[in-house]
């Protein structure tokens, strides 16, 4: 097995630690990426779009941290398993994911949605956060506290008209955490389901393009509970932490 990565001079709640983060090269992801490197981890950021993580990785080396980078489809779901094989061959663990990345789709009734945007988002939203759990679970039991934090929505809990594939898609990820959270209760992972609320972000916007910039929190105001619930002290597991009630 591979040494465990050891940043220089760590420090921190999450010193030392190995976090992986999906949808990392902008907003909530990029801002959970950026927060972990700063309280000691050592970042592995993924995403499609290369300067968008490029330009998250600069902003964490500015601030002294430090972090790999990884550019994935997440569709491309024989990749996520390459991406297991080579984290164990480099780390031989993970003590953190982060399954943030997402997409919203179209939205619009239920009946008139396209199926290729309909699989779209449910590759992304839910195919490949199952396939993400077998690429890391070997992974996170190597770690003596792994810890996994899905990014979920309410809409998947209180069904709204028009949500679609997205609301889906969010649903049934919140089921398939709890069942992953059931069957790892007797090991050191612990898995969390975060629903940061409303942020000014990009799906956001896209959700809303009506609604003025800046009348929700940012993406680094909510990075608090994403620490509390990666941190190895922490003894959550299967619960959703509402960051805005």
């Amino acid at each position: 097995m591979s040494e465990r990565f050891t940043p220089s001079a760590p420090s921190g709640r999450l010193a030392g630690r190995i976090a992986l983060v999906t949808g990392a090269s902008r907003g909530l992801g990029a801002a959970v990426g950026e927060r972990f490197a700063a309280e000691g981890a050592h970042v592995i950021l993924t995403a499609r779009t290369v300067g968008g993580l490029e330009a998250v990785d600069d902003r964490i080396k500015a601030a002294g941290g430090s972090a790999t980078l990884v550019p994935l489809d997440l569709k491309d779901v024989d990749k996520i398993d390459l991406l297991g094989a080579s984290l164990y061959q480099r780390f031989g663990l993970l003590d953190i994911v982060v399954a943030n990345a997402a997409t919203l789709g179209d939205l619009g009734p239920i009946a008139y949605s396209a199926p290729k945007k309909w699989d779209h988002v449910v590759a992304v939203n839910l195919t490949a956060n199952y396939r993400l759990i077998r690429a890391v679970d070997p992974l996170l039991r190597q770690s003596n506290a792994g810890r996994a934090v899905f990014v979920t929505d309410r809409v998947g809990r209180t069904p709204k008209a028009n949500w679609g594939a997205y609301a889906a898609s969010k649903a049934g990820l919140d089921t398939l955490v709890s069942m992953y959270a059931a069957e790892v209760a007797k090991t050191a992972i612990r898995v969390n389901r975060i629903d940061p609320g409303p942020l000014d972000s990009g799906i956001r916007r896209a959700a809303y393009p009506g609604e003025p910039r800046f009348t929700h929190p940012q993406p680094s105001d909510v990075t608090d509970a994403f620490v509390r619930l990666a941190d190895p002290a922490s003894t959550d597991h299967d619960r959703l932490v509402l960051v805005q009630g």
